[in-house]
This record gives C-alpha cells, sequence and structure tokens, in this order.
C-alpha cells in the first residue's frame, strides 16, 4: 500500500520485533495505549477512549508530568484494514495513515500524517518518533498483552 506523500506530510517509521496480531492488538486497546502513548517521560496520557471501528471516534489526552501543558489527540477513524491499515481524520481535519506490515516475527509500522502549520516540521517528526519508539518498547516489554 502506497501513499502519494505531499510536502506537508511526515512519515515516520518503526520495526516492532513482535508478530503482528500483539502490534494490532496493543496500537487498538485502551488499557495498552494509556501505557505506551507519549513520547518520552515528561509525558503521560491520561485519557484514552476508543471505538475501534471503521466511523469510530477516538479521544487520547496528553499532558506533561510537570502540568505545564497538554492537548487532545481525537478524530473518527475512517478506514480500518485488520492488521494491514488504518486512516484516520483528527478533529483538526488533518490525515493520518498507519501501515502496518509482517516481516517474520517482526512488524514494520510507518505512519504517514499531516503536518501541522502552526508546529516545525522537525518537532512533530521527534514528537512522533517519540511515541513510536515508546509503543515499541512496551510491545516488546512483558507488560504487553
Amino acid at each position: 500500500m502506497e501513499n502519494e506523500k505531499t510536502p506537508n506530510q511526515i512519515t515516520v517509521e518503526v520495526t516492532i520485533n513482535a508478530p503482528i496480531e500483539k502490534v494490532w492488538k496493543v496500537w487498538s486497546t485502551a488499557e495498552d495505549v494509556s501505557q505506551w502513548n507519549a513520547p518520552s517521560d515528561d509525558w503521560f496520557t491520561s485519557l484514552v477512549e476508543i471505538d475501534f471501528r471503521e466511523q469510530g471516534r477516538f479521544l487520547f489526552r496528553m499532558e506533561a508530568k510537570d502540568k505545564s501543558t497538554g492537548f487532545d489527540h481525537a478524530g473518527i477513524y475512517n478506514e480500518i484494514v485488520t492488521h494491514q491499515l488504518i486512516k484516520y481524520t483528527g478533529h483538526d481535519d488533518r490525515k493520518s495513515t498507519v501501515e502496518f506490515v509482517q516481516d517474520g516475527t517482526a512488524t514494520h509500522i510507518t505512519e504517514t500524517f499531516d503536518a501541522d502549520p502552526e508546529i516545525p516540521i522537525a518537532i512533530q517528526e521527534d514528537f512522533c518518533k517519540g511515541v513510536l519508539n515508546n509503543f515499541k518498547k512496551h510491545t516488546e516489554s512483558n507488560s504487553a498483552q
């Protein structure tokens, strides 16, 4: 599945040493999302609501641990292909695509999203890389179901 990338999009990738079934569950289960959805140890996710189906809504509340800032990442799932693809539109109308590809016992994730014009690209890319790295760490640990 190839997406045409436009200049206002960001793509971040990670390989998880876990089978696609586990990766998919950890990505789509509220209990797990609350454990990995942060770019660094300075952040945490205080609220996760997921209606994981096409046209279902989601809300992830992310906050700095020092309470200096926080924001909601919310939207609607437009397309879900089990173990392969998630497309969603954020509450700010930006589009995102997350692709999952099994490679032996590992799973490769590619996330492409419309950049926020108000935030420098490098900051958005680093933030997303941090979240994906936390996802990898959590999924590969014994604490992920």
